[in-house]
């Protein structure tokens, strides 16, 4: 824009009045129009990803209606659990990674017929990688035929171990894993309940424990492209850890309601689009499959937070009032980090009062003063981890 001033400035001083004022008039109208034309595909982008957004809600809202016909809680994928469905909707998982704890449930007619679907559940369960879910689920099959619009960006999941490197110190044998899963469905493991939704039918159900180092071990998958991420957007490795702990437990499969996806829980319209632009310098809006996959997710993650702390928070000047105002923007926004200094949700009023404090005055003032406590929790946890992953990781 400044050039092109320039330019009409240096072509004006060659011209009579007249069409010197023509010039302008002229330059005035495409400039006005070219600004139409932007405005017009903005908002036809809009427009097409809202369509393509509600078309997921509506398929995801028809899924769950199909599992209310089975289950009385038809459970969902959550930002600390994955819950995947057989085709027939009869036999489900829950793999809870903040509780760290496996939930087989079958629908059956006597207790051998579930017991056979609870060790194919099982055994599928913990083998099954990355990329297989998402290619299998009957949720994620459907989501996929839903017309994308061709400013979306998708991306294929990689695939890389769930449960099968907490459950096994090796890849195990066909023996083996048909040992682990008879040792883990033992009749008396196996509970029952009268199902209210299928006559004559119950719901058999089988709890199973992870290993207590369950975390540390999902983790480490995780680590090199980490460790690349951190040098390059110039962050702690220890921080994204903490982050990605906190916000998923490191299930692959996180989702929450808003919706937000993945390890890092990106949400697509906002802290995506952020991230997306600042790192290919193109306003993209990203698919749930592109942020399935862990190297997008933490890439967009920690970019976000390369935005947070070197931009959005650059003028708090004490690194560590500003490592807290971070932790705690990634979680409720940088607007809502002001708002506990000054009541409004400016940045650049509150940080000279940020920088008149100590870093543990500000991290008081973060905890009392947050709008809601979720932020507040977020800002705890996060800030206890990241020395614990300092520890393991430096």
């Amino acid at each position: 824009m400044l050039k092109n001033l320039l330019l009409i400035a240096s072509v004006l001083t060659t011209l009579p009045a007249q069409s010197a004022g023509d010039f302008i008039t002229k330059q005035t109208q495409d400039f006005k129009k070219e600004k139409t034309k932007f405005d017009l595909y903005k908002k036809t982008q809009e427009d097409e990803f809202k369509s393509y957004q509600e078309a997921q809600t509506k398929t995801y809202n028809e899924y769950i209606k199909e599992i209310s016909e089975y289950w009385d809680d038809p459970k969902m994928s959550t930002k600390k659990s994955w819950v995947s469905y057989t085709k027939d909707k009869k036999t489900r998982t829950n793999v809870d990674f903040e509780k760290k704890t496996i939930v087989l449930e079958t629908i059956a007619s006597s207790k051998k017929e579930a017991k056979e679907r609870l060790q194919n559940a099982l055994e599928n369960v913990v083998t099954i990688d990355t990329k297989r879910v998402q290619e299998n689920d009957p949720l994620e099959q459907k989501l996929a035929k839903i017309k994308k619009p061709k400013s979306i960006i998708t991306g294929e999941v990689e695939a890389e171990p769930i449960l099968s490197t907490l459950i096994f110190d090796k890849e195990p044998t066909k023996s083996g894993l048909i040992s682990y899963v008879n040792r883990e469905t033992k009749d008396s493991k196996i509970k029952s309940h009268k199902s209210n939704k299928i006559k004559n039918k119950r719901v058999y159900r089988l709890n199973i424990s992870m290993p207590k180092d369950a975390t540390m071990k999902r983790s480490k998958i995780y680590y090199q492209e980490v460790k690349k991420q951190a040098k390059r957007q110039n962050l702690p490795i220890s921080l994204i850890f903490a982050i990605m702990h906190s916000e998923s437990s490191f299930n692959p499969r996180a989702r929450s309601h808003v919706p937000a996806y993945g390890l890092m829980q990106i949400v697509p319209r906002t802290a995506g689009i952020d991230s997306y632009q600042y790192l290919y310098n193109k306003r993209r809006v990203v698919s749930g499959s592109y942020l399935y996959n862990s190297k997008n997710n933490i890439t967009m993650g920690s970019a976000y937070l390369h935005l947070l702390y070197y931009k959005y928070l650059k003028d708090i000047k004490d690194p560590d009032s500003r490592l807290y105002c971070t932790i705690a923007a990634y979680n409720t926004g940088a607007g809502n980090v002001a708002w506990a200094f000054t009541k409004t949700n400016s940045m650049r009023q509150a940080a000279p009062i940020i920088n008149s404090m100590t870093s543990t005055e500000v991290y008081n003032r973060l905890m009392k003063d947050l709008k809601y406590d979720e932020p507040k929790h977020y800002l705890n946890k996060v800030s206890k981890r990241v020395g614990s992953y300092y520890k393991l990781y430096g």
